[in-house]
């Protein structure tokens, strides 16, 4: 752990100054496209009104031999675009593959001005974070960008959730996690081939009632990882993301998910489908109801202390706290999404 004098240095001669507040943005979904295909790239400048996060994907889902096709249609793709309000983010290969050094050695210096999140796969502990720092920062410098690009890790690895909160204190230019559950799953030795989601054979039983026998109920197989993310991600003001649900046919199991995860404090999850898109805008922004009842909470504690009764309900100091997690999201989306200012009254 570096000392706090050290921590906001710096770490190339001419690099930019890292963040000590991290930039407020709404991502919602981080939808993902395959830059190595000419008619995915011909749909970004669509897609850059209808999502809040585009990132080019290089590593899975791409072939090896698209690898190279991929990292040029990355830059190309970020390139010919102006993404205005919505971030423009890239998953690099992983950092013992042949290919990682080349899309950082590449992409920074062509387009490192208007990449905000670099999302690096498979981080393992903290010393993943360090490498990356001190390359971007160097090619920052070189390249004279005058922000820096962040780092999202993926948590895809058994040892990589061991040590979930060394990753998140690593750098001030750590952006978040999302959790990649295919991966992990292979690490833990899990027995799944569903990318995400629940699983008929993860339940518990009720006790036998009679000729009613017993109930199944399926439970969340990611729930304990996600809450340990959720935790070091919010104890370092990181940004927690629920990662893939690969199932596109089934809408309500995706949306079931995502849902779980908001609730347990993630701010988006990723879309590899565009009928994933909606589901999660929907999903990440906060109910109307919840956020008038939030509102009411405010308004009648002001200044955030005592006790109200509101609606039947006593309201204190920590419910106050909830309420503007849920009007301050509210305002977040509010500031891109005009029709959904209106519904909230905001």
């Amino acid at each position: 752990m570096k000392s706090p004098k050290s921590f906001y240095a710096p770490l190339a001669i001419g690099a930019p100054q890292p963040y000590r507040d991290r930039p407020v943005a709404l991502e919602r979904m981080i939808h993902f496209v395959p830059p190595h295909i000419e008619k995915m790239r011909a749909k970004v400048p669509d897609l850059i009104d209808k999502v809040d996060v585009v990132l080019g994907n290089l590593e899975d889902a791409i072939p090896a031999d698209a690898k190279i096709d991929a990292r040029k249609g990355f830059i190309q793709l970020a390139a010919d675009n102006d993404f205005k309000d919505t971030g423009l983010w890239t998953r690099v290969n992983c950092l013992n593959s042949p290919w990682f050094l080349d899309d950082i050695l590449q992409i920074v210096p062509a387009v490192g001005d208007k990449l905000d999140v670099i999302m690096l796969p498979k981080v393992e502990g903290a010393w993943d974070i360090h490498y990356l720092d001190q390359l971007l920062a160097q090619l920052e410098a070189q390249a004279g960008l005058t922000k820096p690009i962040m780092i999202h890790a993926i948590l895809e690895t058994a040892e990589g959730v061991k040590n979930v909160e060394e990753i998140a204190a690593a750098s001030p230019r750590m952006h978040g996690m999302s959790l990649g559950p295919a991966d992990l799953a292979a690490s833990r030795g899990m027995k799944t081939t569903r990318v995400g989601g629940g699983h008929p054979d993860y339940a518990v039983l009720s006790d036998e009632d009679g000729a009613a026998g017993r109930t199944a109920y399926q439970q969340d197989l990611w729930h304990y990882t996600v809450g340990k993310m959720v935790d070091a991600c919010l104890s370092y003001g990181l940004k927690p993301f629920y990662g893939p649900f690969g199932d596109f046919s089934d809408s309500d199991a995706c949306q079931s998910q995502f849902r779980n995860a908001f609730l347990m404090g993630c701010l988006g999850a990723w879309s590899l489908h565009p009928s994933q898109i909606d589901i999660a805008k929907t999903v990440f922004s906060p109910d109307p109801g919840e956020v008038a009842f939030a509102k009411k909470i405010l308004d009648a504690m002001p200044d955030g202390t005592g006790a109200v009764m509101i609606d039947g309900k006593m309201q204190d100091d920590a419910t106050w706290k909830q309420a503007k997690v849920i009007v301050d999201l509210a305002r977040l989306v509010a500031s891109k999404d005009k029709a959904m200012g209106d519904i909230y009254g905001l």
